[in-house]
């Protein structure tokens, strides 16, 4: 009757160390989506903030100002719901607006603008990259969220079920083809 109590008791404590460290991981995962969200929100900041600055520089013909304006506003104004539309939106423009090379040397001769349209450059490269890191953090924790164990023994707790942030990141092609 001993040995089998213990060996009963060795399995219990087994298998509550691996139900801890599989919650423990969760736990990990959970606060890496939290940096990535933090970092992406930075870059989208930074981009919205850059072409703002841009836009206003007086650098850029007045329609173009007023596209690039507009659309930085909205996407640093946006609630969370509309944040992905929003910044998909902001994309959407400054594809517009530096659809062709010519533009992009246009704000290169231009006083101050070489730095402007590095730091555009650098901005518009650096958003996809934060939200594929971002996204690629969600399927992680999705995917061990949907394991049996972790739904049975609700290891998640009561954080929200971690969600992707899907936009249009596409960068202007004449602008990063001319930074690269």
């Amino acid at each position: 009757m001993t040995p089998t109590l213990i060996w009963i008791l060795v399995a219990l404590v087994a298998i509550g160390l691996y139900l801890s460290w599989t919650a423990g991981r969760l736990d990990r995962l959970h606060a890496r989506i939290d940096a990535a969200r933090a970092a992406l929100d930075a870059q989208l900041l930074r981009r919205a903030s850059v072409t703002q600055e841009l836009a206003t520089s007086g650098v850029l013909d007045p329609a173009a100002s007023i596209v690039l304006y507009e659309a930085a506003h909205a996407a640093r104004q946006a609630e969370e719901e509309q944040r992905e539309f929003a910044e998909s939106e902001l994309s959407q423009a400054l594809r517009a607006v530096f659809a062709e090379p010519p533009q992009v040397e246009g704000v290169r001769e231009a006083p101050g603008g070489e730095a402007a349209a590095r730091e555009l450059a650098e901005s518009v490269r650096r958003v996809p990259m934060a939200r594929r890191f971002h996204n690629d953090t969600v399927g992680a924790a999705r995917r061990l969220r949907e394991h049996r164990k972790v739904r049975w023994f609700r290891l998640a707790g009561h954080a929200p079920f971690p969600m992707a942030f899907e936009m249009d990141d596409e960068p202007p092609a004449a602008l990063v083809d001319r930074a690269a």
